[in-house]
């Protein structure tokens, strides 16, 4: 009888041990959107943004992950960087997309103040285990030539700094303002979000796919 009900103890336990690990390796991977107006669906019908069309495709592809679009229109890299370090501890992303330095252009922040705030959230969001993926921006041409260029290049030297990867451009493609822009001329319109989202696909796929598959 002894014998017996020893058997069952340590059956009991094992099972017990396989349900607590079954979480562990069957959670679905989170993904992170950290961006501004361009990823918060800023003038567009709920629903239609590049973020919605992304969870679209990934369920279509049988990608399976949470995805969390902590996107705020006008947001800053200052104000990313804030928000970032509650988000990683709350959501705990496999995969954390960057889309930031758009307003601080378009504000005439320091350059080197955005890159600073971009390279302590890429490293914030490598300390916890992510993967990251930067969205590069351009600034429009009348912002000077100069300034343009070196606005795009902080990103490409980023991401070769930090080792991590990179759309170079994320609104390419959209060059006509009147087939793919609100009336602002800032803010892509509900056309111009599968462009987006394919400008972004090639490069975070693989990413994905990876972690997921990862145990």
């Amino acid at each position: 009888m002894q014998s017996l009900w020893k058997g069952s103890r340590q059956l009991w336990l094992s099972l017990c041990l396989l349900l607590l690990a079954v979480p562990a390796y069957s959670a679905s991977k989170t993904l992170l959107v950290l961006g501004d107006s361009l990823s918060a669906e800023y003038g567009l019908a709920r629903g239609s943004g590049w973020v919605s069309l992304l969870q679209q495709r990934m369920l279509a592809q049988k990608l399976e992950a949470n995805l969390v679009n902590a996107s705020i229109s006008g947001e800053t890299t200052a104000g990313g960087k804030a928000r970032l370090p509650a988000l990683l501890r709350q959501h705990k992303p496999a995969v954390v997309v960057i889309e930031l330095g758009g307003n601080d252009g378009l504000r005439g922040l320091p350059l080197a103040a955005t890159q600073a705030n971009l390279r302590d959230m890429v490293r914030a969001a490598d300390a916890s285990g992510a993967r990251v993926l930067l969205l590069g921006m351009r600034m429009p041409p009348n912002y000077g030539p100069d300034y343009s260029k070196r606005f795009a290049a902080m990103y490409q030297g980023l991401a070769r700094e930090l080792g991590v990867s990179l759309v170079p451009f994320f609104l390419a493609g959209l060059e006509d303002p009147e087939k793919y822009f609100q009336p602002d001329r800032i803010h892509p319109n509900q056309g111009a979000q599968s462009v987006m989202l394919d400008n972004v696909w090639p490069v975070l796929k693989p990413l994905l796919k990876q972690e997921i598959n990862k145990q």
